[in-house]
């Protein structure tokens, strides 16, 4: 599993770029042909790896449940984020990666609750879900990237 952990890693680096090299009118427009902003697809990775790993395994997440519920599948952008918040979400980018990979390392994960995604894969244990996640998390990072280019044009 190292090479996912590293995988990991990785993909939240590129989305912390993201987050610290974007001003914050560009993170909360939603540009045209989009349903969301920047911001919500960055935020909505830190939501998803929760439910992915820690939910379906019986664990307490381990960010504050505002989080999931504002930024889960089905949420709607928020406009008006405090720069405070968008620092907490650059801490929880790294911090989570960490903390998931200490979780595996001590067998925090020893049930899991099998679970189709709506890519119509079977998540049947941990390994799968992290697996999935660095997936799911490089298809937001794609579209964060694609919406920055909207933004700014080809100067990104």
């Amino acid at each position: 599993m190292n090479y996912h952990f590293q995988a990991h890693r990785a993909v939240r680096q590129n989305l912390l770029e993201v987050l610290q090299n974007t001003s914050k009118r560009d993170l909360l427009l939603i540009p045209d042909g989009f349903n969301n902003n920047i911001y919500w697809n960055i935020a909505h990775t830190v939501a998803t790896q929760q439910l992915l790993h820690y939910y379906l395994s019986g664990n307490p997440f381990r960010i504050d449940k505002y989080w999931i519920e504002t930024y889960k599948k089905g949420t709607l952008p928020v406009l008006d984020v405090p720069q405070s918040e968008m620092e907490d979400l650059a801490f929880l980018l790294t911090e989570t990666s960490k903390i998931l990979m200490k979780d595996f390392d001590a067998d925090f994960f020893t049930d899991y609750t099998s679970y189709t995604t709506s890519f119509g894969l079977d998540l049947k244990n941990i390994q799968d879900a992290i697996i999935f996640n660095n997936m799911h998390e490089t298809q937001h990072l794609g579209y964060a990237m694609a919406q920055k280019r909207a933004i700014l044009g080809e100067q990104f």
